[in-house]
Parts: C-alpha cells; structure tokens; sequence
C-alpha cells in the first residue's frame, strides 16, 4: 500500500473524455491525451491492503493487481511493467478493451467505488511502451517443434507468442489481409487505436512469429494438408457464427449483420476504401441488440453523420446500482445501466429522440420491418415486451430506418470455410469446439482455444485461453511446460 488511508482520502477519478463535440469529428480514441498520468499514481494508493484480493479470482489472467498498484503508487514502472507483463501478453488491449471484471470484484467495491484497475492498467502498459520496458524476447534456442494458430485474435496471438518466446516455430494463419481479427476490423479506432495493435505484432515478428495473412484454412490451404506440416495446430478462429433476426423483411436491402458493417468502416480508417459503402451518413439508423457490438455501431453511425441512431435493447432499462439479490459482490454486475463513451455521445447529440435513455430503447422486440418498392427497408415495427419477452398490448411503434444493424451476439465458429469438417472436429451441444481438460479435440495433436472453445467471451478470457493453451500444447510437444495455464477450458466467471 502506497497510502494506508488512500482509500479514505482520495476519490475514484477516471480517465476523462474529450468533449463529445470533438472527439465525434475525429476517429481518435475517446480520451483527453496525456490526461492519465497525472491523476493515475493517487488512484493507485486507493487500492487497500485487503488480505484476499477478489479482484485476483475476478480477473481470469490472474493479474497481480495490487502488486502493480503499489509499484505504480511509488513511480516504479518498470517493476509495475515486469509485475502486469507476467500475467498478460497485451496489457494495452484489456487496458482500453475489458469491461474490467477485476473492478467489479474489488473489495472496495462493497461500499465505495472500486479501484480504477484498467486505468491503472492502460497507464503501465503505455509507460511501459514509452519507456522501452516491452522489448521482444526472442528464445534463446529453437526446440526444433512447428506450431500453426489459426486465428489472429487475442487468443490466437497469447498462444502464438507464449508458443514462440519458449522456442518453437510458430505460424499464424489468418484469412484477413491483416492480423489482428476483431481487434482489427470489429474494433472501431476510436476504442483503441490500431497502432497499439501494429506494436504488439512487429514486437511478435521480432520475436520469430510468422504470419500468413490472406489465407483461409480449409479453403486457400487444406486443414489436413496443414495439419500434416505443423507438429500442433491450434485454433482460435473465434465465434464469427451471427446470430440472426427471423422476422419478417429480413431479406430487404440496407438490413446488415453489425460484422458486415463495422469492418467496412475500419478499413476506411486503414486507407483502403474512400468511403464505405454501408456508410450511415444522412441515414436513419436502427441496431438490433443491447451489447458492446451494438454499442460500437452506435459510436460509428455517431460519427458518419446518420440522420438519427436507435439502438434496441430486448431487456428492461437497468438500474444504477448492483442488485445484490442477482449479481451479488464480487461478481461481475450483467445488468447495470452503464454509459459507454458512444451512448454519452448519442444521449448529448439527441440521436434518438424518442429513446428511454441515451439512444436505447429497452424491453424493445423487433415485430417486421417494412421496405419500398425496390425493396430497400424503409421502417421497423417493434413491440415492448414484459420480463418473459411477451409483447405489452398497446406499446407498439415505428421508427423511420433506412439502415439496420444486427448486434445479437454469436453463437459459435463459422463453418463456412470447412475448417472444421475437413478435420472431423467434434462439437459440443452449443455449437463450439469440443474440448477435453487440456484444451484438445478430438483430433490429436489439435487444440482449441478462445471464443471457438468457450463461445462468445470477454477479450481477457480470450488472452487467458491462450495463454493456457500454449501451456498445453507445450506439454504436448516436449513433456513437460514451465508456461503459465491461469484458466481450464471449463472455467467460467464467477457467478451465483
């Protein structure tokens, strides 16, 4: 503990925003630059000295949360760096990305507000950049052992560089242009600038990590024909399965699942398109679902000038405060109304005049949508729905929308590309890799890790299943492994 009293004494301030007027003209991230620093030493000395620190079993990667809040405390960053690197290959991901369930399992969160974790987080990880104190660490000898990732999202490159750092030959095959999977293409900018991504991977190529961009696995390369080159394979292609809206105008021009039309906008930013060709601008926007994808699409819609955004929540408009009865301490809260950067944006900028809060709509369920003549969709109809999801008579609505996105959610692999069917993979009833306690298939010497394995997750277990997966199959390679393992397949966050 930095201050003994800090808890007492300093209040929870967190990393300020830009003004909303501002930062919705640009694409850079959200946050007034610089403004960290200063505040974030006092915001560790809040951290107490609490004996059993929950935020370790919240925080699936085992982060050493109060070790580094002490170092940060002192100024010591690069032991605060060395003490955040041990348990987390991308600091800088989380620090931006995780809904921070170490915070919801703070002990000081019983009665105060937590502990700003991820901000302390982000702020290593950065000084830690600035600094040089994330240098590559190539292995000191090769083991002579091949490895092939497939997939380059978080998991798959935790379990590339973990694999690479201990001396096998590690390939990423990734059938993107560019690595990175969601982070790259699923991510807006103005959550987490990509050059935070393109410095992970040079340190990761530094490192002797390949990567095999433009190449789907069982399509542009056959997955046996892989598997008969590698001496393990893993993968970690994530859950890209969507699910879909079976109601009636489906089938209209301008309805989009939310992963056809955040990826179009990412590569406008990545200089590839001039524009995008689902663009929002002057368009009245509807998305389908509650969630942080659905909240990505707000913020992109936000700042391509749409003529109005509508987000629809299924669920009832939350309350401020934990309900200790369903989402006890130190669980992680599901249900709790919380204010994105993006829905602070769209509630200031009036996106939706006729939402509850924000630009949501809650207990809101889509009946049809309604197309002109060509077939373009022209207007949604929706129904509120009781705690059971059955219609309220009397509460239905149209909302004028010309563009309508699809955020609700994933439900497993996607098989179209015959990954899974050319190995013979087995599938559990939920639609995901099966896996034994080791995180292998079916299939020797094939391993599964992330959203392919768990189904759709946070980006802190994605990392943490990496980083066990690499254990595993470096126990596989060589008998032995001295990596870390912070999770099993079939652990899950805490829950009641």
């Amino acid at each position: 503990m930095g201050d003994p009293k800090g808890f007492m004494t300093t209040p929870r301030q967190e990393w300020p925003r830009r003004p909303v007027e501002e930062r919705v003209r640009d694409w850079n991230e959200v946050y007034v630059p610089g403004a960290l620093l200063p505040i974030i030493s006092k915001q560790a000395d809040r951290c107490m000295d609490c004996g059993i620190p929950f935020c370790h079993e919240a925080c699936p990667l085992g982060n050493l949360i109060p070790e580094w809040n002490d170092l940060v405390s002192r100024e010591d960053w690069r032991a605060a760096a060395d003490r955040l690197h041990a348990t987390n290959n991308f600091p800088e991901f989380t620090g931006r990305l995780c809904p921070a369930p170490c915070e919801a399992g703070c002990v000081l969160a019983i009665n105060q507000p937590a502990v700003t974790i991820k901000n302390v987080e982000c702020a290593i990880a950065d000084r830690a950049w600035e600094e040089g104190f994330a240098p590559p660490r190539p292995p000191e000898r090769l083991s002579g052992k091949t490895v092939a990732v497939i997939g380059s999202g978080p998991a798959g490159l935790a379990a590339a560089q973990q694999l690479t750092r201990v001396g096998h030959t590690v390939a990423v095959y990734e059938r993107d242009d560019r690595p990175g999977g969601l982070m790259r293409y699923g991510i807006p900018e103005f959550k987490m600038e990509k050059h935070h991504l393109e410095r992970r991977l040079e340190q990761m190529v530094a490192e002797g990590t390949k990567f095999r961009t433009s190449t789907a696995v069982g399509r542009d390369v056959g997955a046996a024909e892989l598997k008969s080159r590698y001496d393990a394979v893993v993968i970690a292609t994530g859950a890209r399965a969507w699910r879909e809206l079976p109601v009636p105008g489906r089938e209209l021009t301008g309805v989009h699942q939310a992963m056809e039309y955040l990826p179009l906008s990412n590569r406008v930013r990545q200089g590839d398109l001039e524009t995008s060709p689902l663009s929002a601008a002057g368009r009245h926007v509807v998305i389908i679902g509650g969630g942080d994808t659905g909240a990505d699409c707000l913020g992109t819609a936000v700042r391509e000038g749409a003529a109005s955004v509508t987000q629809l929540d299924i669920y009832a408009l939350p309350g401020a405060q934990r309900d200790e009865d369903t989402d006890p301490w130190p669980t992680y809260p599901v249900r709790l109304y919380r204010l994105s950067a993006a829905h602070e944006e769209a509630g200031d900028l009036r996106t939706a005049p006729v939402a509850d809060a924000d630009a949501r709509l809650f207990a809101a369920s889509t009946l049809r949508l309604d197309g002109d003549r060509q077939g373009h969709v022209r207007s949604l109809h929706l129904v509120e729905v009781d705690a059971r999801r059955r219609p309220v008579d009397g509460t239905g609505r149209t909302l004028p929308a010309d563009l309508v996105l699809l955020a609700l959610g994933f439900t497993g692999p996607d098989r179209a590309d015959g990954l899974v069917d050319q190995l013979g993979l087995d599938m559990d009833p939920r639609g995901t890799i099966a896996r034994d306690p080791g995180f292998a298939t079916n299939v020797p010497g094939v391993f599964a890790a992330g959203d392919a394995g768990r189904g759709q997750s946070l980006i802190v277990w994605a990392i943490a299943e990496g980083r066990a997966v690499a254990a595993a199959v470096d126990h596989h390679l060589t008998g032995s492994s001295r990596l870390p393992a912070p999770i099993g397949p079939y652990d899950r966050p805490m829950a009641v």
